[in-house]
């Protein structure tokens, strides 16, 4: 069994990555670190969780028993608590924040992507989970990216539900603002921009393209759904057989033929792509849950890579369709 520990259990990432875990045939949850829940019970935090476990909440994490260590924390404070901390070299992070997700000199993370950079997370011990944002829409450009046929701007409007804003109450994530509105923030110079453009060099070097993203606060709870369009001289046919191609391997990312909607991932690690050919442009739609294959399922993936399982080792959720 794979012995796992979570640090800053309190937030809804940490939420779905405990219930993933407590779930998954091959980990075992030895401790939970808060600070500001420390000796309540889970499920006093996580409600969703009563009758499942007994665990109580730690102030201090103990890294001599653990194999992985989940990093749930906000922006800036991972890499202020690995600066405060002595963590084992044996011990895996998994860091669920911005801060390792750029590459810079003295970063070792790998970018945990795995329909990007599955061999490379399979051999790494510090991996950097990317963004919600980031992930579905880098899911709708990758099979362009690597065929070297992004040759155009990108042109991206996304909605996202209002767990992507974190467990905190704010102005724009209070329910009678959020309830029955849709606003636009952040345009053009979203902090997922830079780790989107550094995954599709990546693969296509010679990228220098305008990245046009319109974030859009939904009123909805949880889920992306972004819309992507750029300039493609092939026909339809050829673009989905290269998406087809593109995520044969990738047990996670399914190319639909058909129009999708939100609620076909919502609770699943899933992501959905659909393509349309419309003139000379091509529009690619990609679906996603922002907090699992945003965020919390994709790092159990990241997890199972690491330790030679299958991707989907605790993985197969149901959607909530209806």
């Amino acid at each position: 069994m794979i012995k796992v520990g979570i640090i800053g259990g309190a937030g809804y990432t940490a939420g779905e990555l405990i219930r993933i875990l407590l779930n998954h045939p091959q980990a075992e949850l030895t401790f939970v670190q808060s600070s500001s829940n420390s000796d309540n019970l889970l499920s006093d935090v996580h409600t969703d969780l009563l009758g499942d476990t007994d665990i109580r909440f730690t102030a201090k994490a103990d890294f001599s028993i653990i194999d992985v260590a989940f990093l749930c924390m906000g922006h800036g404070k991972s890499n202020e608590f690995i600066q405060k901390n002595t963590i084992p070299e044996n011990v895996k992070i998994i860091d669920l924040s911005h801060d390792f997700r750029l590459k810079r000199e003295g970063n070792s993370f790998v970018y945990g992507l795995p329909e990007l950079n599955c061999e490379l997370i399979k051999k790494s011990n510090r991996i950097a989970n990317p963004g919600c944002f980031a992930t579905g829409i880098q899911l709708a450009v990758l099979p362009l990216a690597s065929a070297g046929l992004i040759k155009d701007e990108l042109h991206i409007h996304a909605i996202t539900g209002s767990t992507g804003a974190g467990q905190e109450p704010s102005k724009t994530s209070h329910f009678s603002w959020r309830n029955n509105n849709v606003s636009v923030y952040k345009a053009f110079e979203h902090q997922h921009l830079g780790e989107i453009g550094q995954s599709f060099k990546q693969l296509q070097p010679d990228f220098t393209y305008d990245i046009n993203f319109i974030p859009i606060r939904g009123n909805h709870t949880r889920g992306i759904f972004a819309s992507v369009y750029t300039k493609f001289d092939g026909s339809l046919e050829e673009a989905i057989k290269l998406y087809q191609d593109y995520y044969a391997s990738h047990p996670f990312v399914n190319v639909s033929l058909k129009n999708p909607d939100l609620k076909q991932v919502i609770n699943t690690n899933k992501a959905i792509v659909y393509l349309e050919k419309h003139g000379n442009k091509l529009m690619i739609l990609s679906v996603t849950d922002n907090l699992l294959k945003g965020a919390s399922g994709q790092a159990v993936q990241n997890m199972n890579l690491i330790f030679g399982l299958e991707e989907t080792t605790g993985l197969n959720l149901k959607a909530v369709a209806f």
